[in-house]
């Protein structure tokens, strides 16, 4: 591929590729619905993702091009740029523009994008090309941002350039991530620690549900107000600025403060799972996978049976899971109402898992399942291979 990949940018620009990027997409492996509630996650990023070749140009043009999609983007560099349509290419877009807005020299640059993230699967593939955009930009032409500025700089190209009001994990893993290890990332303060994660002899088995995850049509903004109605109720007696500013024994001691079942039922999975966090990362560091995997299976039924944000898709990939002797542990990731699941499997059984998952699901559901196999890779950075081919 990344042969192929360099041609086609000769092939389509008449010159060689000078630099090149990867940033790969992330899994949350525990911890969900945490980052609006001021708590604990733990993502990590993946070994799919986002491939970018750049090669300057003498023309002030920006050009976008991409394997993934036909549509592309010719642009001449000025000012300032606002959202072009619903193309892909508006992420990168994003990222230029906010580049120019902090002052910054840019020159025309002729770009290739490539990804291997399941679009619309609820793996990031939106903040693995704004991070690897940024990242390149701020290489390329020694912008001076940190990392964790590029992060903060990538999230702001999301919610106010793109319009989606997401949180800042997905960017943080994709900009942050490191090769065995999970992040468990505090969501308020953006504090981290990266935690032992060997799998040992197992895979992070990823099925999409190939059911999309919009979260637009989703009940996301209505769980948001729900645990901001729960907070409320909190603190008529608790000194508190998020949810998860309290643990499971506080809110039992308190929980008589919400009346109503759907928002006590919010507040109890997003309380439960911010220590289950904590718990996950005790169990990964100590390479104890089989708890591991009891509180992905916890993670999961909470979420399905108090904040109701799985489905009859995700649920049925995790029932197989429990059936299947060489799963550890599975759970639904990301925002829900679709997307993937992911399972701890091991190695040698990877083969007999996917086609024993696929083939559960599809009596269940009506269709097929796409299951992928990843281990815990890096964050973005400069692709290896390419690297004598820079300026």
């Amino acid at each position: 591929m990344k042969n192929n990949l360099l041609k086609e940018f000769t092939k389509r620009y008449n010159k060689p590729a000078t630099y090149s990027y990867f940033s790969p997409g992330r899994v949350n492996l525990i911890g969900e619905h945490i980052d609006y509630n001021g708590g604990l996650v733990m993502p990590c990023a993946i070994t799919f993702g986002t491939y970018l070749l750049l090669a300057p140009n003498e023309d002030s043009v920006f050009r976008f091009q991409s394997l993934n999609f036909s549509d592309e983007l010719s642009i001449p560099l000025k000012n300032n740029y606002e959202k072009d349509g619903e193309g892909w290419f508006n992420y990168p877009l994003g990222v230029i523009e906010h580049f120019l807005k902090d002052g910054h020299q840019l020159k025309g640059m002729d770009l290739l994008f490539y990804g291997d993230i399941p679009i619309g699967s609820g793996l990031s593939s939106s903040a693995s090309i704004e991070v690897v955009t940024a990242f390149a930009l701020n290489d390329i032409f020694n912008s001076g941002y940190s990392k964790l500025e590029l992060v903060k700089l990538s999230k702001s190209v999301e919610n106010n350039f793109i319009g989606v009001n997401s949180g800042i994990m997905d960017q943080f893993a994709v900009a942050f991530g490191e090769k065995n290890k999970a992040l468990m990332l505090n969501c308020d303060t953006l504090e981290y620690k990266a935690v032992d994660s060997n799998l040992g002899n197992n895979v992070l088995a990823i099925i999409n549900t190939n059911k999309p995850r919009k979260l637009a049509e989703s009940k996301y903004n209505e769980r948001v107000q729900e645990c901001a109605k729960a907070l409320e109720l909190l603190q008529q007696e608790l000194d508190i600025k998020n949810l998860c500013d309290i643990d499971t024994d506080t809110f039992n001691k308190y929980s008589n403060l919400i009346k109503d079942k759907i928002i006590y039922n919010r507040a109890k999975h997003v309380i439960e799972e911010n220590d289950r966090v904590k718990l996950a990362a005790e169990a990964l560091s100590q390479s104890n996978l089989d708890e591991f995997g009891k509180l992905m299976y916890a993670s999961h039924a909470s979420l399905r049976n108090l904040y109701e944000v799985s489905g009859v898709e995700l649920d049925a990939v995790v029932d197989y899971c429990k059936t299947d002797a060489n799963v550890s542990g599975a759970r639904m990731t990301g925002a829900g109402f679709g997307g993937c699941a992911i399972a701890l499997v091991k190695e040698e059984a990877f083969e007999e898992f996917s086609k024993g998952v696929a083939a559960y699901y599809t009596d269940k559901i009506g269709y097929a399942p796409s299951v992928y196999s990843s281990l815990i890779g890096d964050g973005v950075g400069v692709l290896a291979a390419f690297e004598d081919a820079r300026m």
